[in-house]
């Protein structure tokens, strides 16, 4: 199955959409993998008392909950400690501040790592003999092999069949668009 890497970025709510960029709606720049997702035209500044990231993707359409996916390496420039999560899983979650072209979002108990993760839809669950919410062991077919355990699947019939990796696990396999797991 196809596997992706996904930088840092952040999901955004309808309100913080106004704040940061005085508009009620993001602005669709491409489409991802997972159907009706997408990324915004529209980027963020994060900051924290001890770093900052510059031009950071804003991922659409809006949530319910603001939610900042970072790596743990990320983390840890920010000088922030966040919890590896499942996204929408925000107990625990750091504290970081947005800043767009029209306002400032305070997005305290916001930012995680996201954890491993496998998007299926039910017809490919009962091919590979998975249900929703089971963790699984998946090699990663790279130039440096990786065998990542604790890999959640996630089922539901409006996704594509992917697994996600966050930036830190990507370069310590040395991944490459195209690797399979």
């Amino acid at each position: 199955f196809p596997v992706e890497a996904s930088g840092r970025h952040v999901h955004l709510t309808r309100q913080a959409v106004r704040v940061l960029f005085g508009q009620e709606e993001l602005t669709k720049k491409a489409d991802l993998s997972q159907p009706g997702q997408y990324a915004a035209n529209e980027r963020v500044k994060i900051i924290t008392a001890k770093g900052e990231f510059d031009n950071v993707a804003v991922l659409g359409p809006a949530r319910d909950e603001v939610q900042v996916e970072l790596s743990l390496t990320d983390a840890r420039i920010l000088g922030i400690d966040i919890p590896v999560r499942l996204s929408g899983d925000l107990r625990c979650a750091g504290d970081v501040i947005l800043v767009g072209p029209r306002g400032i979002y305070n997005a305290a108990g916001s930012a995680i790592a996201s954890r491993a993760h496998i998007h299926m839809t039910p017809a490919d669950a009962a091919r590979f003999g998975v249900r929703d919410g089971d963790s699984v062991r998946v090699r990663l077919e790279t130039e440096r092999p990786v065998t990542l355990d604790d890999v959640v699947i996630r089922v539901n019939d409006n996704f594509s069949l992917a697994m996600h990796l966050d930036y830190d696990e990507a370069n310590a396999c040395s991944f490459r668009k195209g690797d399979v797991g």
